[in-house]
């Protein structure tokens, strides 16, 4: 995945509504963006539920306070009362008041908090990642269902090359990737390449580094596979396609909500739950382009798709 640095860069864009909020290095985007002071992103819902007030929590980049946007509305649908505190900032400050009670809850990614509680995991798939997450979060912490969206590395190509080569998934690059140019940031062919040649038996004709221009060079052919981060608003306004990775040479990254147990209750944990079982990476790809790139507000982004997705 990218250094830091590239991921800085990438959220120094989506601030500006030009690129999506993205993992990087280990696919940790909470630890990638530098603190801001806490925000109340509204006022807190109408009393209902056990009468307790859940704090949803956020870290400082858009994808995330969209996310917890959505948890936030999702919670006052079902009566719970809320209080916002988006833009936080870093997962050290945040997890640190999830486990104080200052905050209830926080759109996570499993394989970057489990990154960040075990650096020498190498667990892969959702499952694995997320059996090891419930085994070392502490008492009063814990993971509720994942979603099948991911904010993740990928391996991308125009919806040209995949029609003409009919590829869908990385596997499919077998016998292929001989004649096919790859771009990603400078660290991805150090990074990458053994990988791809031990899990799907490839090795391409060139790789160059095209940083954060990568889904612009896969448009205009520069390149013909790219990592392109899987929420990146390009995906969906360059029709790019996010090749299948089933052998997890990128690790499972889904949006996964983190919870204080001790300020949640079967309510509360029931209307995240149902959030996660409707929420895919096309879905949140097409959020994003709206936040990032039409700059509409995450409030009013997240109130739409709850509604579509019958969930208000």
């Amino acid at each position: 995945m990218t250094t830091r640095p590239v991921r800085i860069a990438l959220a120094a864009l989506l601030l500006t509504g030009a690129a999506a909020c993205s993992s990087s290095g280990g696919g940790d985007p909470l630890a990638a963006k530098s603190s801001a002071p806490a925000t109340s992103g509204g006022p807190s819902s109408p009393a209902g539920g056990s009468g307790k007030t859940v704090v949803v929590g956020s870290a400082n980049f858009p994808e995330n306070v969209l996310l917890a946007s959505i948890y936030s509305q999702a919670l006052q649908a079902k009566g719970v009362k809320v209080e916002e505190k988006f833009n936080i900032g870093s997962r050290e400050l945040l997890y640190g008041q999830l486990q104080s009670g200052a905050l209830t809850v926080l759109p996570e990614y499993n394989g970057a908090l489990l990154a960040y509680l075990d650096a020498k995991s190498t667990a892969t798939s959702e499952d694995q990642v997320n059996t090891e997450l419930k085994a070392k979060l502490p008492a009063g912490l814990a993971v509720l269902d994942s979603a099948a969206a991911e904010d993740k590395d990928s391996l991308t190509v125009t919806q040209e090359t995949a029609d003409k080569l009919g590829v869908k998934s990385i596997a499919d690059l077998a016998g292929k990737a001989q004649d096919l140019v790859v771009g990603g940031p400078p660290e991805f062919k150090s990074r990458r390449e053994q990988q791809f040649k031990d899990a799907y038996g490839l090795t391409f004709k060139e790789w160059k580094p095209t940083g954060d221009t990568t889904a612009n060079a896969l448009k205009d052919g520069t390149v013909q596979v790219g990592n392109v981060f899987t929420t990146d608003p390009k995906v969906v306004q360059l029709k790019l396609v996010s090749l299948d990775d089933p052998k997890n040479v990128f690790s499972a990254q889904n949006v996964t909500p983190l919870v204080n147990t001790g300020g949640l209750d079967a309510t509360g944990t029931a209307a995240l739950n149902a959030v996660s079982a409707k929420l895919d990476t096309a879905g949140l790809t097409a959020l994003m382009k709206r936040v990032a790139v039409d700059k509409e507000d995450p409030a009013a982004v997240a109130k739409d798709w709850l509604k579509s997705s019958g969930l208000s």
